[in-house]
């Protein structure tokens, strides 16, 4: 199916036979067939081998989180995960869980039946926890924006950074919704607990991310921009059912 003796992306000359890359595309050559065995190798070597791959870029995330954030933005990303591929894969995970588990099965939905402004905070919080996994991303640049506001002048980390920043962050905290959902039946608080301990953790990253500056600095700057986001994304939630609820009496 393939030519052993060019390079099936540009289709420029192999050059020699221990050659295991095209030197004009990075294409790997040869390129192999897919079956079972090529099937056999990607899980191994790409999703589960411990140096690299997700459970290696999982580890370090929960063990040694700050020193990865450290080693992603400086450019040392050749074993790690990108941070919104990971977020995809654990959202995926979630919604897998969720569904299987019947979680949130029964969340309140937006209908035709008027409602008051009370029942409608209500809803839309029974709507976002049942459908965590998507609300924390839709709203990681927001959560972003708060941390680059609160840390301004920081190393002088730029916005995108601080996305980069947040996304391995968030996935910290689905690592634990995770733990959470799978645990939930026999700790049923657990889920709440998990928001608050991620919380934490993300401080605890936040300290070891910025060795050397003031930990107590660090800590309250990173509190403060949790509370701003909080307080942002109530603000924004109050505004969206604001509309709605004024265009439903219209």
């Amino acid at each position: 199916m393939h030519d052993t003796n060019a390079c099936a992306n540009c289709l420029r000359a192999i050059d020699a036979s221990d050659q295991h890359f095209c030197p004009g595309c990075g294409q790997p050559t040869p390129a192999h067939r897919i079956d079972w065995h090529f099937i056999g190798h990607e899980l191994e070597h790409s999703v589960l081998h411990m140096d690299r791959g997700i459970l290696y870029t999982l580890r370090q995330l929960m063990l040694r989180p700050g020193e990865l954030i450290r080693d992603y933005l400086e450019g040392r990303r050749a074993n790690l995960v990108k941070p919104l591929l990971l977020l995809m894969i654990l959202s995926a995970a979630i919604v897998f869980l969720s569904g299987m588990l019947g979680v949130g099965t029964m969340a309140a939905q937006f209908d035709g039946t008027p409602v008051s402004q009370d029942e409608a905070f209500r809803r839309a919080d029974a709507w976002m926890t049942a459908h965590f996994a998507l609300v924390t991303i839709l709203l990681l640049p927001l959560e972003a924006l708060a941390f680059k506001l609160v840390f301004r002048g920081t190393r002088g980390l730029n916005y995108p950074e601080w996305l980069v920043i947040i996304a391995f962050l968030t996935a910290q905290t689905m690592v634990l919704w995770i733990l959470a959902l799978l645990l939930q039946h026999w700790i049923p608080q657990l889920p709440q607990w998990a928001v608050l301990l991620s919380m934490a953790y993300g401080v605890f990253s936040l300290v070891q991310f910025l060795r050397g500056d003031s930990r107590w600095k660090t800590v309250l700057r990173s509190l403060g921009s949790y509370l701003v986001f909080i307080l942002m994304n109530q603000a924004l939630v109050w505004i969206v059912l604001t509309i709605y609820l004024l265009a439903r009496r219209h």
